[in-house]
């Protein structure tokens, strides 16, 4: 069994033109006020490895360029489509009446455990992630179509935002592909 790593030849996928020209999944990401740059650099790093449509960064979520989303990105601003919208709720709701399901990462009461959420195929999905601290804008989750919870049992409550997307996306992902 050949278990000898990768070099960055063997790793390389296509290039940034070739990924530009990829059919995307019917998946937006949009980040509720995500205050860390860190954070939105892991998060676009993510939507690229994943081939999702766009992230859409709300609020004080920050943009690129910046050095600290360029750190975690590690390319991934240049080759993922983004944009940048003032108030996360008014896009919500624009994007939904244009038909996608709204699916919300947080946890409440009545949320679907993400290992049984099963997309349907046809759907677009715009997953929303939150706030380090305060999590998703409550007016957003009040009219979300699904809202989605990862089940932990450890003694902290929560995972880091970029990492909770990225096990979404996954799981997400994989019931598309």
């Amino acid at each position: 069994m050949d278990r000898k790593k990768k070099n960055i030849i063997e790793l390389t996928n296509c290039s940034l033109s070739q990924y530009k020209e990829m059919e995307k999944l019917p998946i937006v990401m949009l980040a509720d006020n995500v205050r860390s740059m860190y954070n939105v650099g892991a998060m676009l790093r993510t939507a690229d490895a994943f081939l999702i449509r766009e992230v859409v960064l709300a609020g004080i979520s920050g943009c690129p360029p910046h050095p600290e989303i360029t750190k975690t990105a590690l390319g991934a601003e240049e080759s993922v489509d983004w944009r940048h919208v003032n108030d996360a709720f008014e896009e919500v709701r624009r994007m939904q009446s244009e038909g996608w399901k709204v699916c919300v990462l947080e946890q409440t009461h009545n949320s679907i455990a993400l290992q049984d959420f099963r997309p349907i195929d046809g759907e677009r999905y715009l997953l929303v992630v939150g706030n380090e601290v305060k999590g998703v804008d409550q007016r957003i989750v009040d009219v979300a179509d699904i809202v989605l919870e990862i089940p932990q049992s450890g003694v902290k409550h929560s995972l880091n935002v970029s990492v909770s997307a990225g096990i979404a996306l996954w799981q997400i992902v994989s019931g598309m592909i």
